[in-house]
């Protein structure tokens, strides 16, 4: 009867993992916004934008995920509201999936700028000289000289970051984002069977992160340049 009641509970648990896979890929697709353009200004940008972007990026690195999640949803989110509320009367509300996208984006953020800035710095540098050479405009030797290589390159370290921010997403349910760990607890909890629900949420987490490891190692392959980098 127990097995059967725990079997009955797998399709609720796998509805949370939808809602863990969004998660991790809008994080993940945040990340890659934000942080491919602060590597790139902190690679060939002035030396003074350099260092500003480089506090944003310790900050978000240095600071824990829960704190994250905590000063999006009970900080910036709440004093959203309160001004939109006192200038224009209005009553709005923000989801915790999304403060739990967004700090997990941000952190994400900081990481992937590291990545592809050692991407781009591995890179010779003979390459972007040369495509100043050849008339090319600064933003355009890194957009169409410098990037397409790089990112190859960092695909195995996006992977690494993928495996992290995909545990890091399991924190998420302290806000009440109903992702796998939420979902698991919600039935530990009425049911008492804690290592049952926390196991069969452990093997998910792992099977997601083994297919999500497989494809990105299947791109690095497919996108390897012959002669630049190492396959994963």
């Amino acid at each position: 009867m127990e097995s059967w009641e725990i079997i009955r509970s797998v399709p609720y648990i796998l509805g949370g993992g939808l809602y863990t896979i969004l998660l991790v890929v809008g994080a993940l697709a945040l990340g890659f916004a934000i942080g491919l353009p602060l590597a790139a200004l902190e690679a060939y940008g002035p030396r003074p934008l350099a260092k500003l972007l480089g506090v944003y990026v310790w900050f978000f690195r240095g600071v824990p995920i829960l704190v994250l999640l905590f000063l999006v949803f009970f900080g910036l989110y709440s004093s959203i509201e309160s001004f939109i509320l006192s200038h224009f009367g209005a009553r709005v509300s923000f989801s915790p999936f999304s403060a739990s996208l967004l700090a997990l984006g941000l952190a994400s953020s900081a990481y992937q700028s590291q990545i592809f800035r050692g991407a781009i710095l591995s890179l010779p540098r003979g390459q972007f000289k040369a495509a100043l050479a050849l008339g090319f405009s600064r933003p355009g030797a890194v957009l169409y000289v410098v990037l397409p290589q790089a990112l190859r390159l960092s695909i195995p370290g996006w992977t690494n970051e993928f495996s992290i921010l995909l545990k890091d997403s399991a924190v998420a349910y302290v806000l009440g984002t109903m992702e796998i760990m939420a979902r698991a607890k919600i039935l530990a909890t009425f049911t008492y069977r804690h290592v049952a629900y926390y196991a069969l949420a452990g093997v998910l987490y792992f099977a997601l992160t083994f297919l999500g490891v497989r494809l990105l190692r299947y791109i690095s392959r497919e996108t390897r340049i012959p002669g630049l980098g190492q396959e994963i």
